[in-house]
């Protein structure tokens, strides 16, 4: 099963990704189009999900955009990769926690390649890194699903501002508890993007 892969390489509107994957998935259920990956950043906006709460906005003045996704309240922008899928899970016989997992060990055995150690936390969704003193997010996953099909992903914080999260509770945490790959290992990650598409397309087919 072919999917199609985009990388943007300029900074994408929020709500024009968002028109765009749900346009592809009223294409793919009507067998027009192929699944797609689509790995871009976005221009910065602070963005909501289903389970967010209004307290978790610590700066009244920031607009947020409310979205169908899972997970609550994030910020993205400059320096944090955003990996968009849509996926057909019915034929591809996988369930949401299936999926959860896959996006899971894709990350995961992604950090691996550059010797970054990081683990799934089943209280709280995303990927985490630990050091001697305390865990750090680096990746959050929020996911929608209709007609059985899958869209939304996850992000990886690589070199992003981390104070815009003082200004939301970012995944309904503290913003300290956040962190970016170049704070944890400063290394060339230019390869990272490939890495991910390699190693989702390995683990969606097993």
């Amino acid at each position: 099963m072919n999917i199609e892969i985009k990388k943007s390489i300029k900074p994408i509107k929020y709500t024009f990704a968002m028109k765009q994957m749900e346009k592809r998935l009223e294409q793919i259920y009507t067998n027009k189009k192929k699944e797609l990956i689509w790995i871009l950043e976005h221009q910065a906006v602070y963005t909501a999900g289903t389970n967010y709460k209004v307290n978790e906005i610590i700066d009244k003045n920031i607009n947020v955009i409310k979205t169908n996704r899972g997970g609550k309240i994030t910020y993205h922008g400059k320096g944090q990769l955003v990996f968009y899928f849509v996926i057909d899970l019915k034929k591809r016989k996988i369930n949401v926690r299936n999926l959860i997992l896959i996006i899971e060990k894709t990350i995961i055995d992604t950090l691996n390649h550059f010797k970054i150690k990081t683990f799934a936390d089943r209280k709280n969704i995303g990927i985490w890194h630990k050091n001697k003193k305390n865990k750090k997010k680096i990746a959050a996953i929020g996911i929608k699903v209709k007609k059985w099909i899958a869209y939304h992903g996850f992000s990886i914080n690589i070199s992003n501002d981390l104070k815009k999260y003082s200004k939301i509770s970012p995944c309904g945490l503290d913003s300290e508890n956040v962190s970016n790959l170049q704070k944890i290992k400063k290394q060339n990650y230019s390869k990272i993007k490939n890495k991910l598409i390699d190693n989702f397309l390995i683990n969606i087919q097993n």
